[in-house]
């Protein structure tokens, strides 16, 4: 894969570890490596031993999502209509600030029920904003139509190779910073990002998927054997809550995801206070999904069991911890 805009191989649909890393050599100087931090199990009241958390709410636009955004941007061919995206407000966000950063223009639509954060993100980084329908599923559809209408190049939040290949950097990274884990709790939506930290992994370590009761994607999916729709509601219906998971995404998760932890709205709530009182960590409804698994005992690792736990985004305001 050449590091040159738009020498991308449309065609190839693998997702491996190989293509991780060129996709990653080629969006490095756009990124940024977030950290990580070790704490004590104990120290949250968790019969548990280390707990990593990485930090990817301290990523460019507040969220992982800036990897797949600068993928699809550095590597796929940009037409003189620019880009569009559908998004609950993550990726519009970092699509947004990925074209800002390359001169390229782009068109966002987010439903309604985007949070004010989310959508003064886009705004703040000069996207044109289309505010369209009620649910992801209506932002995706009017996206779709402009697409169709101006020939601007589609950037799909978790559905999409680019996408996939730059959400696994983020596996990458980890593998790095923390290369004895033993398990990775990573938060489900769309299924991309657990999708490209899975093929990243290979099975080398177990990953479980986290998701709000009231957005079960992956977990209908993989009770199906395959895409279908789910519930799409709940506190984190901004950033966890598509209809149903990707086509491409299905059959890497089905391969290497050992299982689906669902949390209810409660405990996302109880773990963004924790991660604020105890840590002072910030972190929206869906950036907390993963460590909420663990805080509410959804999740319980043993003793001995080196656990990661990733922060996926940031984009929030104090009112959303319910305070």
């Amino acid at each position: 894969m050449s590091a040159r805009r738009g020498m991308t191989a449309a065609a190839d649909e693998t997702v491996d570890p190989a293509r991780i890393a060129a996709v990653e050599a080629i969006i490095r100087p756009h990124i940024r490596r977030t950290p990580t931090i070790e704490i004590d199990g104990a120290e949250l009241g968790l019969d548990a031993g280390p707990i990593v958390l990485k930090l990817e709410q301290l990523q460019h636009a507040g969220s992982f999502k800036a990897r797949g955004a600068f993928a699809n941007l550095l590597t796929r061919n940009i037409p003189p209509a620019g880009v569009a995206a559908a998004s609950g407000g993550n990726h519009g966000a970092a699509v947004a600030y990925a074209a800002h950063r390359l001169g390229i223009s782009a068109k966002i639509f987010v439903p309604r029920l985007s949070s004010p954060a989310k959508v003064a993100r886009i705004r703040q980084y000069g996207a044109d904003l289309v505010v369209a329908g009620e649910r992801y599923a209506d932002a995706l559809a009017a996206s779709e139509a402009w697409v169709e209408k101006t020939g601007a190049l589609p950037i799909h939040a978790f559905d999409q190779v680019e996408t996939i290949l730059g959400q696994g950097t983020l596996g990458m990274e980890i593998s790095a910073q923390a290369p004895d884990l033993d398990t990775l709790l990573v938060p489900v939506g769309g299924g991309g990002l657990i999708a490209g930290i899975a093929a990243w992994y290979a099975g080398a370590i177990e990953i479980l998927g986290v998701e709000p009761e009231a957005a079960p994607t992956l977990f209908r999916a993989l009770e199906a054997g395959r895409p279908a729709d789910a519930e799409a509601g709940g506190i984190a219906a901004d950033s966890l809550a598509p209809r149903r998971i990707g086509e491409r995404v299905f059959p890497i998760a089905q391969r290497y995801v050992k299982r689906v932890v669902l949390v209810t709205d409660d405990a996302i709530r109880h773990a963004q206070t924790t991660l604020w009182e105890q840590l002072r960590i910030v972190a929206e409804p869906g950036g907390a999904a993963a460590f909420a698994a663990l805080n509410s005992r959804r999740c319980q690792p043993g003793r001995n069991e080196r656990v990661g736990v990733l922060v996926s985004g940031g984009n929030t305001v104090a009112v959303d911890f319910g305070r």
